[in-house]
């Protein structure tokens, strides 16, 4: 896993310092990403909606 926004990086970093990851894992994540300049944040992507095809497909169906 890579990091994928600065605030993740930073938030790597944090726990770091405070212990809970080891340094081997931190230098992976942060490897991973390279040195490219990385979006402040990142948006969630939005879940694709797979039955409301299905469900008009069956009311046409039905229909005649």
């Amino acid at each position: 896993m890579a990091v994928k926004s600065q605030a993740q990086r930073r938030k790597f970093a944090q726990l770091l310092v405070e212990g809970k990851i080891k340094p081997e894992v931190y230098e992976r994540w942060n490897r991973e990403a390279g040195k490219k300049q990385l979006p402040e944040r990142v948006k969630r992507r939005k879940a694709k909606k797979k039955n409301a095809t299905r469900k008009a497909r069956t009311k046409r169906k039905k229909r005649k």
